[in-house]
């Protein structure tokens, strides 16, 4: 215990060890919080718990076995990582992807951007009290993990992007699971708004919280971070929502326009 000044007078605080600890148990997460009641009033972090050694790993792999780890840098962006891993690669080695190759890498990196936000804002939501709105994310998750596996027999750590293009052609029917996803994500988004965008539980339990002075939102910060920290930046109260939404539906359109330019190539 120690001994604060508060708005109301002397109070003390609670010191309490969070962690190491992480939703699915990876113990990643370790911070030490000083609380007065529920109000925290300090957090310190204790970094490092993450770090899982790739670069050393990838010394001696060949330039195609270190493809396999680049998806388990980030388990919610794996064919992300697999895409900047072989671009980087490819400039090496002066290599050319074949255009529809390029378009099937962008349309599968697309998808997986939408999986990922879907689990921030299923997981976000639920952590507030929402459980209807993380079952209905996850539910459009399953979809999009159902494409990763037609495409590459795996859900999640798919190596699909290799190094001068793709592991596999495309299987027979993708266009139309692609296409059923595209059409159908648009209204879920806008299910997703009916239940938190004007919601009064999930405005109470943001608004207002982890403020962020203009001064520091101009320090580099995440975008909806900044956008949603002040209001001399134009945004409404529900700007970090509406980003991420309109990340989602960005991603959307990208799909469509790589889904497109594919079935020309």
């Amino acid at each position: 215990m120690t001994t604060v000044e508060t708005a109301i007078g002397t109070a003390k605080t609670m010191v309490l060890n969070m962690g190491p600890q992480h939703p699915s148990t990876h113990g990643v997460l370790r911070i030490l919080l000083e609380l007065d009641g529920e109000t925290v009033v300090k957090a310190v972090p204790d970094l490092g718990y993450l770090h899982t050694g790739i670069e050393k790993s990838c010394e001696d792999k060949t330039y195609s076995q270190a493809i396999t780890l680049t998806d388990r840098m980030d388990y919610l962006n794996p064919l992300g990582n697999n895409l900047v891993y072989c671009l980087a690669v490819e400039k090496l080695l002066g290599l050319e992807v074949p255009k529809r190759a390029q378009y099937i890498r962008v349309m599968m990196v697309e998808l997986q951007r939408i999986s990922s936000h879907l689990v921030w804002l299923g997981t976000h939501a639920i952590d507030l009290g929402a459980m209807s709105v993380f079952l209905y994310c996850f539910r459009e998750r399953e979809e999009i993990l159902k494409i990763f596996e037609l495409f590459t027999g795996q859900r999640m750590m798919t190596s699909y992007i290799r190094i001068g293009g793709l592991a596999l052609d495309p299987p027979a029917g993708w266009r139309q699971a692609v296409e059923h996803f595209l059409k159908m994500m648009p209204s879920r988004v806008d299910e997703y708004e009916a239940l938190l965008t004007e919601n009064r539980i999930w405005i109470g339990r943001t608004k207002g919280v982890g403020y962020i002075s203009p001064e520091d939102a101009c320090a580099p910060l995440a975008w909806p971070t900044t956008i949603g920290s002040s209001s001399h930046i134009p945004a409404t109260r529900n700007s970090i929502l509406m980003c991420r939404r309109g990340r989602i539906r960005i991603a959307t359109r990208a799909t469509w326009s790589a889904w497109r330019r594919c079935a020309k190539a």
